[in-house]
């Protein structure tokens, strides 16, 4: 029942408050930042991993999770902190009494008119923690699990669906592993950022006034999300990868 699982509340409140057209609050935001966020993550990886490889070309875990890091930095700089803060700012307005934003743009404009540019760079500090654990764990586990598939043959290929199941492995162990930052990360993008001094100030808040539960919020449904959407990237990843291999000679 939706009362023993409050996602599932979630879900149904919002349904019935703003159709099913509310659950897709926000969406317009997210994908313009999806194909840029992809575009720096996996070319930064893609850079720092060609200059890590050994003579053979491969690339062991502790270099994996390096260019990982390296990946998730680059892309929380350039891409996540700005548009993250647009769009947890324009979610919470459309989902307050009275909403200001007229849409995805618009709310831009207003963002950037009366706070500035540093307006979009909200939690700076929390987005890089989280970012760069994020990705330094996915390449980390995806580098294990790619080394312990191959074996002994660098050459071996790999099927799209245990790319899939290695990737959705892998989001699972991002989600465990930084869900802490993304709550803190998500309370400094909000509206109600004013509330703290700075990242520690953030996680301390919530440890005193919430406990330690509250850093874990939104575990679930955020496992679903992850694993898929992780499985998915890293499948289109290492195809659009072997396509360029052919034409370009990447690796």
């Amino acid at each position: 029942c939706c009362s023993c699982h409050p996602q599932l509340d979630c879900v149904k409140q919002t349904v019935n408050s703003h159709g099913v057209k509310g659950l897709y609050r926000g969406l317009s935001s997210l994908v313009y930042g999806s194909i840029p966020k992809a575009a720096v993550r996996f070319g930064m990886f893609e850079f720092l991993s060609n200059k890590m490889r050994d003579e053979a070309g491969k690339l062991d875990s502790k270099r994996g999770f390096l260019c990982g890091l390296g990946a998730g930095v680059a892309e929380a700089v350039f891409v996540v902190c700005p548009m993250e803060t647009v769009k947890v700012k324009f979610i919470h307005d459309q989902t307050s009494a009275n909403p200001k934003y007229r849409g995805f743009f618009h709310g831009v404009r207003e963002i950037i008119r009366t706070q500035g540019l540093k307006g979009t760079y909200q939690g700076l500090t929390a987005t890089v923690l989280k970012q760069g654990s994020n990705q330094a764990i996915r390449f980390y586990v995806m580098t294990v699990l790619r080394n312990w598939y191959k074996g002994d043959d660098p050459n071996k290929a790999i099927n799209p669906m245990v790319t899939g199941a290695f990737g959705a492995f892998a989001g699972a162990a991002s989600v465990f592993g930084n869900t802490p930052l993304d709550v803190i990360k998500t309370r400094m993008q909000g509206l109600e950022a004013h509330k703290y001094k700075s990242t520690l100030d953030c996680a301390v808040k919530i440890m005193k006034h919430e406990g330690p539960k509250a850093f874990y919020k939104g575990t679930v449904p955020r496992l679903g999300r992850v694993c898929l959407d992780v499985a998915i990237v890293f499948i289109i990843y290492e195809e659009v990868v072997k396509v360029l291999n052919m034409v370009w000679k990447t690796d």
